[in-house]
């Protein structure tokens, strides 16, 4: 495998080098070899051109001069037929290239991102993207590194994971029991893993046996894996067994009760968002002592992080960080997916030994000593339909974009819909202005580009279907053309045991995502980004950097778009990333999940 992959790595190298001078700003360097040659053949074809307007006066000597010269004319006929050759030759091999690499594109552009039904590329910052282009050629020719493949700030590494540390907890807390506690969580994969750890915290919170949370069929995701389709039951028992009593089952005589009807049932409504622990031992603990159970449905983001004993904030870190692996079918297919992407067989660090258990030590092909695992960027865009009609931002599509966002948000937001008719409308500019319109392909590459990122980076990107297809990840793609999917690196045969289950696929994105060499977000209120981001604070020892742009700062450095050069553009963006990635301990109310940095889940070593 390594060696096949190695000759296809060479051969799209050769193509991308050949695109990336087509697509650049200035046609004289895209054509600067060829040219040359034809520059020469045009020159010494204007020479043979002038000796030809001697023959007035110098018909008696020529034929003295042609013998005295002919070896010379010969070879200079030679020397021009050859390079008229070389030129043709070279122009047709790079034109095949070209075409092979567009139509490679287009066809993984039309299954990535869906068909763009022959629009137009939509392009918001044109001066800015064509001086990323230059900046890009530049920095290649220079053969720079960027700066961020590394964490900006050194402290980051004095931080070592600990929450599955021991602790001292009394054996009359685990015998004594106040009931059972069922819990049905919402949402996909990352809303149902905060789900599954807050309920942790509560049961134990309770003095209550908690039985393995079941997950919720949703009409959005479509996904009916339970809790042991993804996570690893045993383990996450086993794990917990000495702080929090985890069954499979409720007992026969509570499943036949009526929770609705004794009072058990507790909804969204019943508790509050964030709920503190007061609430809990208030209202729901006198039901458990009542009843023995209570089933808490759609539950998710339902326990606050503050206050919050210390005790609880640790067992939720160890919930998420040591309790929940994922099942080996999915480790297995993790493990193949992230040495394809690096074409590289072993584990690199904690994180990958963490996500994939055993699986990552299994070569295929041996030791790897002869070179490096290929570095990579995981990009995690949210520019999917939703996102972006929910938004009531516009994004350069003209007239038919905001027909086509408005249609969809009154099929698919009708409570929106009646807000919006009831509120002061806002601005388009103004919600862009504040900071709340997602960040497009385009403002993500333009990112990229100013934090020297060359064109050669790999990109895996995550997420779901990128709205407006083609031709809204054009931009993207033409200034990083190595952008690969997980449906790019893994076959139809491996991929088929994950169809129909979007929560298994999003926990390949979630692999690909927590072991890049590179995180790269661009929304910080995702799950998705908050979970991966807070897996690489713990796990990655200060070697995991995470790149986390604002939205409102970076929409006031757009603005300037057609008035700033790029030198200031880089300085400002590059200031922005290098001031979201200070070490800071996480602040009172903020997710452990996202900031685990605090002394409930992580030790500082000096």
């Amino acid at each position: 495998m390594g060696k096949q992959e190695s000759k296809q790595g060479d051969v799209f190298g050769y193509q991308f080098r050949y695109q990336k001078m087509v697509q650049g700003s200035d046609p004289a360097k895209v054509r600067r070899m060829s040219g040359d040659k034809l520059e020469l053949f045009h020159g010494l074809r204007s020479d043979s051109m002038k000796l030809g307007s001697f023959k007035g006066g110098y018909v008696g000597k020529r034929h003295t001069w042609i013998s005295k010269h002919f070896s010379s004319i010969v070879f200079t006929a030679a020397l021009m037929a050859f390079l008229f050759l070389l030129d043709s030759l070279m122009g047709s091999i790079f034109e095949s290239s070209v075409v092979q690499s567009n139509s490679t594109l287009n066809i993984v552009s039309s299954d990535k991102f869906g068909d763009n039904g022959g629009k137009n590329l939509v392009q918001m910052y044109d001066r800015l993207t064509n001086m990323a282009s230059s900046a890009l050629v530049e920095r290649e020719l220079k053969q720079d590194e960027s700066k961020f493949w590394k964490e900006s700030y050194r402290q980051a590494s004095v931080w070592s994971h600990c929450a599955d540390r021991k602790e001292s907890i009394g054996a009359g807390k685990l015998q004594s029991n106040t009931g059972y506690i069922l819990v049905s969580a919402n949402g996909g994969l990352n809303q149902q893993r905060v789900a599954v750890c807050n309920a942790v915290a509560v049961a134990s919170l309770l003095n209550a046996t908690l039985v393995i949370p079941r997950f919720l069929f949703s009409n959005v995701w479509k996904d009916p894996s339970q809790f042991g389709d993804i996570y690893q039951e045993e383990y996450f028992m086993k794990t917990l067994k000495d702080e929090v009593n985890i069954v499979k089952d409720l007992p026969p005589h509570l499943k036949s009760l009526d929770f609705k009807e004794i009072g058990s049932l507790i909804t969204d409504a019943d508790i509050s968002k964030e709920a503190t622990p007061v609430e809990y031992i208030e209202n729901i603990l006198p039901l458990l002592l009542k009843n023995g159970v209570v089933h808490f449905l759609g539950y998710g983001n339902r326990l606050g992080f503050d206050p919050l004993p210390s005790e609880l904030q640790r067992l939720r870190c160890k919930c998420n960080y040591h309790a929940l692996k994922f099942v080996p079918k999915i480790q297995e297919i993790g493990s193949l997916l992230l040495r394809r992407i690096r074409k590289y067989d072993d584990p690199r660090n904690t994180l990958d030994k963490q996500l994939l258990g055993n699986f990552i030590t299994d070569r295929l092909n041996g030791p790897n000593t002869d070179r490096e695992p290929l570095k990579y960027i995981a990009l995690h865009l949210r520019f999917e339909i939703d996102m972006v009609a929910y938004s009531l931002c516009e994004f350069g599509g003209g007239q038919d974009e905001k027909t086509e966002l408005q249609a969809y948000r009154e099929i698919h937001f009708p409570l929106l819909m009646q807000r919006l008719k009831k509120s002061k409308p806002v601005s388009a500019e103004e919600l862009r202005r504040s900071g709340r319109c997602p960040l497009t392909p385009e403002e993500a590459a333009l990112v990229l580009a100013a934090l020297g990122f060359t064109s050669e980076t790999y990109i895996y990107l995550a997420g779901s279907q990128i709205y407006g297809g083609k031709s809204r990840m054009q931009p993207l793609t033409n200034l990083y053309p190595r952008v690969i999917t997980k449906e790019d690196l893994l076959s139809p045969s491996e991929l088929a045991p994950f169809k129909n289950f979007s929560s298994q696929l999003a926990a390949l994105d979630f692999i690909a995502c927590a072991t890049a060499d590179v995180f790269a977000i661009t929304d910080s209120g995702s799950q998705l980004s908050s979970l991966v981001s807070g897996f690489r604070t713990y796990y990655g020892g200060g070697h995991a950097p995470t790149l986390r742009p604002s939205k409102k700062r970076l929409a006031e450095i757009l603005s300037k778009n057609q008035t700033i050069n790029w030198k200031d553009f880089k300085g400002r963006v590059t200031k922005m990333i290098t001031g979201g990635q200070s070490v800071r301990l996480r602040g009172w109310g903020r997710s452990i999940y996202r900031q685990p940095r605090c002394p409930e889940c992580m030790c500082r070593f000096q």
